[in-house]
């Protein structure tokens, strides 16, 4: 009796993992997709169904909120109503230092092996410069659009 697993048998296992990740990557996408359609479908159903039943009885109703159907309409220099105010995204200044701090870092032991490597270590420093851009130029933009008083 072979215990063994015959070499075809691996080679097929290498083969179909990456297929499998693929396939259920793709679907657990599409899913998401499905589901997110369903919710609002049914969501707007349920609203037009209360909407007609005021109508039938003659009851007045509000207008609708501006930003129901998703088509919210702000400048793209303005800032979205729960940011005005505030200090904005500390969690961006926080992530922003970890991932410079990090690309520095692969730089550096990257620069021990070959210094045209240390080039690697720019991708997360870049992502991090990216959030703490975004940190400062959002707060500053935040403190022009905040009336003091």
């Amino acid at each position: 009796m072979n215990d063994q697993i015959p070499d075809n048998a691996v080679a097929i296992i290498g083969v179909m993992i990456p297929i499998v990740a693929i396939v259920m990557g793709l679907g657990i996408g599409m899913l998401k997709l499905w589901l997110d359609f369903r919710k609002k479908r049914e969501i707007l159903q349920a609203h037009h169904a209360e909407r007609m039943a005021a109508i039938e009885k003659g009851i007045d109703l509000p207008p609708l909120p501006p930003g129901f159907y998703g088509s919210e309409q702000r400048s793209p220099d303005e800032l979205p109503e729960q940011f005005q105010g505030r200090q904005i995204g500390l969690q961006h200044l926080r992530s922003g230092l970890i991932w410079l701090l990090i690309g520095g870092a692969i730089s550096l032991a990257l620069h021990a092996q070959d210094p045209r490597a240390a080039l690697w270590g720019a991708v997360p420093a870049a992502y991090g410069l990216a959030k703490l851009l975004f940190y400062f130029i959002a707060n500053r933009m935040n403190a022009k659009s905040d009336p003091k008083p």
